[in-house]
């Protein structure tokens, strides 16, 4: 049993006991519901600051009605008599100076409250639910002046706002710059790695078997590529995800692209004999990305699709129609800048809802009687590690939103149209 002078808390499992041992500066638990994340919180916050004299450790949820059903009114009766709670700052002060602070980031500017504070340690209670600017923003206030190691401690499923950021970080450990892949730690945990759950309440697994697609694999597996809202569900990463390998030659390639200064984004896509695509390379730079992303100016964006075509003779570079738009200062088109150095664009249609239902069939390995000239596929996808990006972001495209061209089937690739890219990092080869 565990204990630190402050009465007998009970035994971790072990998935929490991993968790428990953790050292790393980042640590994620969970990824499925019942795997103990609460406990986990509650009993590692209380350890902390009993036996370590003066710290400070913050505990957050997103709303307050969470954070007081979840944490404040359990750890009320855990430490009734041995740490002091005030209500009004949400606060347990223990004998020895430590402080386990509550709080909630409800709104997406709630969090800059933290700014300027400083926690050795901060618990982030189901990150999805967070933001990644708030999620940032909180990081800066894990610092101080003493020794004590400072960490971050994160508890969450698949789904939600936060979603993408946690699965970037944890899952996928697409680091950007300033990220060390050593500070970051993911420890999954599902329902039937809790024991005690299983022997108390054997329904449980039931109910999350009776849940609707979407929910039953994130919250019942811990599935990261399927979650409710998601748009592109036939999405399965054992299918769709292949592992980098040399092309044969006689593939057809294309680039399939959009430009702004927001984003540049495009696919270098290859097809075989039999009309199966392959995403192989991608490149996104713009504004989108964040601090220190200026964006490219249209000479430089057709310079930077050049690189990604080099070596590879394409048969295409598939942009939609806006890119053919005069520009008033110039009385040039994108299009036109492209040219002159050398990238000649195939004008294509951007209609999202026909490009989504396109993909949707194509991932299913379903196409119309009119374009089938092969039998269905029993195999294609993208290189994974040549595309780390579009693995990321065509699985987290919800529904009314844009996702990236992941593959198609029997014949061209089509083009991109006018979507949203998140904020992905550039894949590198």
């Amino acid at each position: 049993m565990v204990s630190s002078g402050i009465g007998v808390l009970g035994r971790p499992q072990e998935k929490q006991r991993l968790f428990f041992e953790a050292r790393e500066r980042y640590v994620c638990y969970g990824g499925a519901r019942g795997g103990g994340k609460s406990w986990c919180v509650q009993h590692k916050s209380i350890l902390m600051a009993a036996r370590y004299a003066g710290i400070r450790i913050l505990i957050l949820r997103r709303t307050l009605p969470e954070l007081r059903e979840n944490h404040i009114r359990p750890m009320r009766r855990l430490l009734r008599g041995v740490a002091d709670y005030r209500a009004t700052d949400k606060t347990f002060e223990f004998p020895n100076g430590s402080l386990i602070v509550f709080g909630y980031c409800d709104g997406e500017s709630d969090v800059d409250q933290y700014q300027g504070q400083e926690y050795d340690v901060i618990f982030m209670d189901e990150a999805t639910h967070f933001t990644e600017y708030q999620y940032a923003t909180l990081t800066a206030a894990l610092r101080g002046a003493n020794d004590f190691p400072k960490r971050m401690y994160l508890t969450c499923n698949p789904g939600g706002v936060g979603h993408a950021w946690v699965k970037r970080l944890f899952i996928e450990r697409a680091f950007r710059a300033g990220e060390r892949a050593e500070d970051y730690v993911f420890i999954p945990a599902r329902v039937t790695d809790n024991r005690i759950l299983m022997e108390r309440d054997p329904e449980y697994v039931r109910r999350l078997d009776n849940l609707p697609h979407g929910l039953r694999e994130a919250w019942r597996d811990g599935n990261w590529d399927v979650f409710a809202g998601q748009y592109f569900t036939e999405w399965d990463r054992e299918k769709h995800v292949v592992e980098a390998f040399q092309p044969p030659a006689g593939w057809r390639w294309y680039i399939a692209m959009d430009y702004g200064l927001d984003m540049l984004a495009a696919l270098r896509i290859g097809v075989d004999a039999r009309g199966d695509a392959y995403v192989t390379g991608e490149m996104y730079e713009g504004r989108d990305l964040g601090d220190g992303h200026d964006g490219l100016i249209v000479s430089e964006a057709a310079e930077a699709v050049k690189t990604l075509a080099e070596g590879y003779a394409v048969t295409a570079y598939l942009a939609p129609p806006d890119l053919w738009n005069a520009r008033q200062e110039t009385g040039r088109s994108v299009a036109d800048i492209f040219a002159e150095h050398g990238v000649y664009l195939t004008k294509t249609g951007n209609s999202r809802a026909d490009g989504w239902m396109a993909v949707k069939e194509w991932s299913s390995g379903i196409a119309s009687p009119s374009t089938r000239r092969t039998p269905p596929p029993a195999r294609w996808g993208a290189a994974s590690r040549r595309a780390a990006s579009s693995c990321a972001t065509y699985p987290a495209a919800g529904g009314g939103r844009g996702g990236c061209l992941r593959r198609s089937k029997n014949g061209t690739p089509r083009g991109f149209g006018r979507r949203k890219w998140s904020r992905t990092p550039r894949a590198r080869g």
